[in-house]
């Protein structure tokens, strides 16, 4: 994840509320301090109404652009299920792909206008080597508060880096509210060794 020949690029993608524009900030705030020039971008869409969500975080020795092309991202970490699947297009058949096995129905499924697909783990398991599905969302529950499960998805994305763990744990006291930063801290705990 940190080979400083090359730009590496992850790709946060969500729902609205579930935490993903503060985890690509965390991520892109420990890199920085890592010694890489890093890159963001974000993409909102209708965030506050459970739309879509993402967030690119691309760094290396140098980064020239925000944006990945298509094959071109490295990690994939999404909070929701069928959201991994919006973003086939930008992995690759190396990239990593870490999945929080939730599902968040969207408008459509909830009107009975579409079903919600059924086979979205068998789908990324036969096209990508490296996929790491947790129950983020329960696991962030035991450790005090499933909000945190943004949280347990950056200590299992910390899991696939070679940069060190104290420095992951310090960013996150410092970003965090000092009252919620134990409970992060096992809830990170907690994705890392999952």
């Amino acid at each position: 994840m940190t080979d400083s020949r090359k730009v590496t690029t992850v790709l946060f993608v969500g729902v609205g509320g579930q935490g993903i524009i503060l985890a690509g900030d965390i991520l892109s705030e420990i890199v920085m301090r890592a010694g890489y020039d890093v890159k963001k971008s974000e993409v909102h869409g209708m965030a506050q109404r459970g739309g879509c969500v993402s967030s690119h975080v691309r760094y290396g020795s140098k980064v020239y652009s925000p944006l990945p092309g298509k094959g071109d991202v490295d990690i994939l970490v999404s909070f929701e299920r069928m959201e991994t699947l919006r973003y086939l297009d930008y992995l690759n058949e190396k990239s990593a792909v870490v999945v929080n096995d939730e599902t968040i129905f969207p408008p459509s499924v909830n009107l009975g206008e579409e079903p919600y697909p059924d086979a979205v783990m068998e789908i990324l398991r036969r096209y990508f080597p490296a996929v790491k599905a947790l129950k983020a969302t329960e696991m962030a529950r035991v450790a005090g508060d499933r909000r945190m499960a943004n949280t347990v998805m950056l200590g299992a994305l910390s899991s696939l880096s070679s940069i060190d763990e104290g420095l992951w744990k310090e960013v996150l006291k410092e970003a965090l509210p000092k009252k919620l930063v134990e409970k992060n801290l096992k809830a990170f705990d907690m994705g890392r060794k999952a």
